[in-house]
């Protein structure tokens, strides 16, 4: 959305107040950005006396971390292909129906991302060893599914729920029938809302912890590889590092989804 260039400018102070939130916010992760590159061991020295590339180029070469970075990357895909499937036809279904109990369903589709995360951990845990599940790469992605699937329900709904009910019946006046309405008109018109979300959805799963903790067992994602690497100070560049990836990796996509939803307040036909 372009900004208003007549609009009136915000006062001196409000800008301050803003710049000293995103500096509150942000800062954590500027400091370890720049320990990443620290020249000594000793991680958390300042100032720093030089900057180097050499701990990017050991966590390359670590082959735990690879291992760490393939397991999330696959849960987190996995994680967000069935959020994609399932907060799609859930969203699908709470909007084209009317019927009892519609608003609470739809709270508990939300449900998931607000209960607090060791909440779910426990209540997962404890679902698994009733169904008898080992602990393994299909838990955690059930795990992260859980939660998922409301970065797509949300999203999706809030399309729908934008786009004018004329387009669909105007679409059955001329003759499609509902396979035909849903592939030409509400799929294109939903598709980048579908998208966004399957990428938000990755975004949370890839830096996911607490749930991980009580669904991996033996196994460690790249989140829990960090948690384990704190209890070594000698280690602290290299962690440094894989945390500065990891921050790129899960902002990217964010970014991207920012961008997808960006300036589709009003889609194609809202105004007639």
């Amino acid at each position: 959305m372009r900004s208003d260039r007549n609009a009136p400018r915000a006062p001196l102070a409000l800008k301050l107040v803003v710049a000293g939130g995103l500096l509150f916010m942000h800062f954590p992760i500027a400091v370890i950005a720049l320990y990443a590159f620290n020249v000594e061991e000793n991680a958390f020295t300042f100032p720093i006396k030089g900057f180097t590339l050499k701990w990017f180029a050991r966590v390359f070469e670590r082959g735990d971390v690879m291992e760490s970075v393939l397991l999330s990357l696959q849960v987190a895909l996995l994680a967000a292909l069935i959020a994609i499937v399932l907060g799609t036809l859930a969203a699908l279904a709470i909007y084209r129906r009317q019927f009892p109990g519609r608003e609470g369903i739809n709270l508990l589709f939300n449900l998931p991302i607000a209960l607090p995360g060791i909440i779910t951990g426990i209540a997962l845990l404890s679902s698994l060893r009733l169904m008898h599940l080992e602990p393994s790469t299909i838990t955690i992605v059930i795990g992260h599914a859980t939660f998922c699937v409301v970065m797509v329900y949300n999203n999706v709904i809030a399309r729908l729920r934008r786009m004018p009910h004329s387009l669909v019946e105007a679409s059955m006046d001329l003759g499609a029938d509902g396979l035909q309405t849903f592939r030409h008109v509400i799929l294109p018109g939903m598709a980048t809302a579908v998208l966004a979300g399957g990428i938000l959805a990755f975004a949370l799963s890839f830096d996911e912890i607490i749930v991980t903790t009580f669904t991996a067992g033996a196994q460690r994602t790249l989140p829990i590889w960090l948690l384990n690497q704190l209890a070594k100070p000698r280690e602290m560049p290299i962690t440094n590092v894989v945390a500065l990836l990891v921050t790129v990796v899960t902002t990217i996509p964010i970014i991207a989804a920012y961008r997808l939803i960006a300036g589709t307040e009003g889609v194609e036909g809202a105004s007639k």
